[in-house]
């Protein structure tokens, strides 16, 4: 438990978040650019026999993704922990702590979201 009684403490706990929420997005992103570079190869490479580049390029985008996701889940676990150790003197009156959270949890789902949309498209 923190003894601090200062709110910043909060909110360098939600720029941590947010940090890793920054880096969950650049990892969707890079692996929606890996999978759509794997299939702008193959057309304009005209290769319709070899679809082992292809499915490849799936494969590591969509784990990209998925690694997106599980940083998204895990650093709302990390959040949750910290919050939960602060005391009343940390957290400002009103202050509505879990919107960081639902954010990274929104991310999350659309992330799984897009894997599903990259995997089926």
């Amino acid at each position: 438990m923190s003894y601090l009684d200062d709110p910043r403490v909060l909110f360098a706990t939600e720029r941590t978040l947010l940090a890793w929420n920054r880096t969950a997005i650049a990892l969707m992103g890079f692996g929606f650019l890996v999978e759509r570079f794997g299939l702008f190869l193959h057309v304009v490479l005209n290769r319709e026999t070899e679809p082992l580049h292809r499915s490849s390029s799936l494969v590591i985008g969509v784990a990209f993704i998925l690694l997106g996701v599980a940083v998204l889940l895990l650093s709302v676990r990390q959040y949750r922990k910290v919050v939960s150790t602060l005391g009343a003197g940390e957290i400002p009156s009103g202050y509505w702590v879990n919107a960081p959270m639902l954010t990274n949890l929104a991310m999350a789902l659309l992330g799984l979201v897009l894997a599903a949309y990259v995997a089926l498209v």
